[in-house]
């Protein structure tokens, strides 16, 4: 028993929260959509209205309340987006969104043997 006492994540306040639910949530923003995924991510949205909110309000923190209710919009409209069948190109980083930049392009950059500092980039 004291195996399965362990396996759940007991946060210390309302931030440490929010920032179990963003790691969650950044961990499952590009998986393919499905019933579970949408039961489990109305399940969060569902916390973090109800426990984190009531958490935040005794807390008595403005600043963490407008994070809250930012974090929360940011969760309903990954659903809007997902079930329109639309990429989700973004990640949260302090409980705001933020663009994954699109694709990279790797570059290797070699010097070419010459006396003066050019150098040559090769794609």
């Amino acid at each position: 028993m004291k195996h399965k006492k362990q396996r759940y994540i007991q946060p210390s306040g309302p931030e440490d929260a929010m920032r179990i639910i963003q790691k969650l949530f950044n961990s499952y923003r590009n998986a393919p959509l499905t019933k579970e995924l949408l039961d489990y991510h109305n399940n969060l949205i569902s916390r973090l209205q109800s426990d984190i909110r009531e958490a935040a309000v005794k807390s008595d923190d403005e600043h963490l309340l407008k994070q809250l209710d930012g974090m929360t919009d940011i969760l309903r409209r990954w659903v809007s987006i997902r079930l329109s069948n639309r990429p989700f190109n973004a990640k949260m980083r302090h409980f705001r969104l933020i663009s994954d930049g699109g694709t990279k392009f790797k570059r290797h950059v070699h010097k070419i043997n010459q006396t003066s500092g050019h150098r040559s980039s090769r794609h």
